[in-house]
């Protein structure tokens, strides 16, 4: 899976290339999908959601540019594979899911990554309590960049999200320089839809 769906599509950083080799991704999938698990494609994980191709969270990721001292926020736990991807290349981390089940399980499977912090609640909102975030990550479609995300990002933060309707959108990189935010659009996708007051 690294070296054929990541590394040979471009994404070189060593440092996430063995986070991904570190992580058991069949653990973070259902039972009876554990041998897709690292196949070239979305899986469902139950209520409606999906954990990603493994080259998008790559890709994500990487985008976040993570150096290994950062407070990182994720927006949409799931499975739980990305925040144990996150685990391995920032300080620490908070992950919030709004569906209180996949929330549960998702907190049983990162019982082994100490840095990591699941909190149930509705991710659009952030998690103001451990503001300012050097990243956040965003892991379905918001029909915007929330407001109260950019806000919660520290200077010189960083933020990663698909931004669009069902079925397809693009994956932007927005970048906080004091009150100042600029962004660019790197890949289309399709995510499932963000769900709270900021998302469908």
């Amino acid at each position: 899976m690294v070296d054929e769906q990541i590394a040979r599509r471009g994404l070189s950083d060593p440092r996430l290339l063995a986070a991904f080799e570190r992580v058991p991704r069949h653990l973070f999938v259902p039972a009876e999908q554990a041998d897709l698990a690292y196949a070239d494609g979305a899986l469902t994980i139950g209520s409606g959601q999906t954990i990603s191709q493994p080259y998008i969270v790559a890709l994500m990721t990487d985008l976040l540019e993570l150096t290994g001292i950062e407070t990182v926020l994720e927006v949409g736990t799931g499975s739980g594979y990305q925040a144990a991807i996150l685990s391995h290349l920032a300080r620490t981390v908070h992950t919030v899911e709004l569906v209180a089940d996949l929330a549960t399980r998702a907190q049983a499977l990162l019982k082994d990554y100490p840095n990591v912090h699941c909190h149930v609640g509705d991710g659009s909102l952030g998690w103001p309590e451990a503001a300012p975030y050097n990243a956040i990550t965003v892991t379905a479609a918001a029909p915007a960049a929330p407001k109260v995300l950019l806000e919660q990002l520290a200077d010189g933060g960083r933020m990663v999200l698909p931004v669009g309707g069902a079925g397809y959108q693009v994956i932007e990189v927005w970048s906080r320089q004091a009150a100042e935010f600029k962004h660019r659009s790197e890949l289309g996708v399709a995510f499932v839809l963000l769900r709270g007051k900021h998302g469908w």
